[in-house]
């Protein structure tokens, strides 16, 4: 028998399945608005992937563990909650080193327009590709500018996108041929192609001119956040944010418990009840609505159907503590600027399709692509005050084209050869040894440690390791998903999670439009 229930009521307006950061977002908002709300997540604290963890034994380090940076999280949802939480801005956008005529060099774009444009003219030997690059992301300015208020509207229709956009060229560039076309056709260089093509390739595993457009969707995602694309730390790492979340939602009354995995959900369309299991005993919960905070796979599998195929995820996430940063083989360039932003490794155009081809075929890549940022450069608050005061950093690196398949057969092998090969390829960039800068943990180990898409299906149950649990779709709809774009085809359950039309990355925006789909607005 079911145990009694321990909750404060046996039937809520909302009972949200999961306790990452869009379910909490959804929970704040209708506990504020007065409804009922009960948040049952599984594992033993809220955030999903959005958390911060000391991942390594003995060492006051607070990283970021799996997702690591905000751009696409409105301003709105923040101040509509009243959010204790900040982000910053990084000096550096990126730098990318090279090797040309045998001297090492790098483009850096950052630090100033007039710095930027000098960095593109050493590395190019002319003003030509800084104009097309400025000329480029001044499209992709003006788009963003119009498509980011739109994520927490009712969901447009095509039509109404691209009239909004109002921008024919920009339109058929972004949502209609392969990337890859204006990648090439608005730039020569071939390491700049690749430092345009990297966005596009984030979690995704596409080439550039993939007919499907996945890499399209991914490359607009990262490009709109805030109307203007940036990318920022967020002050006390990601667990800042859900901490923050989890606060406001039980402060306006909702309920939030952990150790609760759900397990189905029946619905008549009007009430639903949700079954969960504790470590204790198995029990049920009435609602109104239903919020489903997790993968549609999880939701399919909830409601009784057949779950969809799984888009696989294809990236390697690796945490570092070093006791210092290294030295760069280009001393033109100081290694605090570096790697203040998003440090390119292997990215070149002309690389990224070959290690595309490589894993299709089910190899891993040969020279495997990633960047690396470093958060305590901006953020030191991560870092405990003994830690920060010698000179202690933390390195965030995000692997490219590792797709889930490559980890099939053996994957503690696969993983450890391919974290092996990533490190080299960043040695090849470095005066000296990364394995030389890591420290130590309180049993001598290195402070290192790498998630494949496996991991991230083990620890997170993402379909697929996929970090945006399944292909993103562009921000527009067809009334398939309802007036929010969080419709399921059940009248009282609603998808809040990323795999929500206009779900994917740290954002709250699918919690906040299923939100607003229950309060009716």
């Amino acid at each position: 028998m079911p145990a009694p229930s321990a909750f404060a009521r046996d039937l809520y307006d909302a009972v949200i399945v999961g306790g990452g950061h869009n379910g909490l977002v959804a929970a704040a908002y209708l506990a504020r608005s007065g409804k009922s709300v009960l948040v049952l997540e599984r594992l033993g604290h809220t955030g999903g992937a959005a958390v911060s963890t000391r991942p390594f034994a003995g060492v006051d380090a607070r990283l970021s563990r799996y997702s690591y940076l905000v751009s696409l999280l409105p301003r709105k949802i923040v101040d509509d909650l009243g959010l204790d939480f900040a982000v910053r801005k990084r000096t550096v956008s990126s730098y990318t080193p090279t090797v040309r005529d045998g001297r090492p060099g790098g483009l850096l774009i950052g630090g100033g327009r007039d710095r930027t444009a000098a960095s593109f003219r050493q590395l190019t030997g002319s003003d030509a590709e800084f104009a097309a690059w400025e000329a480029f992301y001044d499209t992709t300015r003006r788009v963003a500018e119009r498509v980011f208020p739109t994520l927490t509207e009712p969901l447009p229709t095509e039509a109404a996108l691209r009239e909004r956009i109002g921008d024919d060229e920009a339109w058929r560039m972004l949502f209609e041929e392969p990337i890859g076309v204006a990648v090439e056709d608005r730039f020569g260089d071939d390491l700049v192609r690749g430092v345009v093509l990297t966005d596009a390739l984030i979690g995704t595993f596409a080439d550039a001119h993939d007919p499907s457009l996945a890499q399209n969707r991914c490359f607009l995602y990262h490009v709109i956040g805030q109307g203007t694309g940036d990318w920022d730390v967020p002050v006390g790492g990601m667990g800042a944010l859900t901490d923050a979340l989890a606060r406001a939602a039980r402060a306006a009354g909702a309920e939030i418990v952990t150790g609760h995995e759900v397990t189905a959900i029946r619905t008549d369309g009007t009430e639903a009840e949700v079954a969960y299991v504790t470590s204790e005993a198995p029990g049920t919960v009435a609602a109104r609505h239903v919020l489903v905070n997790a993968s549609p796979q999880a939701l399919a599998e909830l409601v009784g159907d057949r779950p969809p195929e799984p888009a696989e995820g294809a990236q390697l996430k690796v945490n570092m503590l070093l006791k210092r940063l290294p030295r760069l083989r280009d001393s033109a360039v100081d290694p605090r600027e570096a790697f203040a932003g998003t440090f390119h490794i292997a990215e070149g155009y002309g690389q990224l399709a070959t290690v595309y081809a490589e894993a299709a075929r089910g190899e891993l890549p040969a020279v495997p692509p990633s960047e690396i940022y470093c958060h305590s450069l901006t953020d030191p608050s991560i870092l405990g005050p003994g830690l920060a005061a010698q000179g202690y950093q933390t390195l965030t690196l995000f692997g490219l084209h590792t797709p889930a398949r490559l980890f099939a057969d053996d994957h503690d092998k696969a993983r450890e050869h391919l974290l092996a090969a990533t490190l080299a390829e960043l040695d090849a960039h470095l005066d000296e040894p990364i394995a030389d800068c890591l420290a130590l943990d309180a049993e001598g180990r290195p402070c290192i440690e790498a998630k494949t898409p496996l991991d991230l299906e083990h620890d997170l149950r993402l379909p697929g390791g996929n970090i945006f649990h399944r292909a993103l779709a562009f921000p527009y709809g067809d009334g398939s998903t309802g007036r929010w774009g969080v419709g399921t085809g059940l009248a009282n359950v609603l998808l809040c999670g990323a795999g929500a039309v206009r779900g994917g990355g740290v954002s709250g925006i699918p919690g906040h439009n299923a939100a607003m789909a229950v309060l009716g607005r």
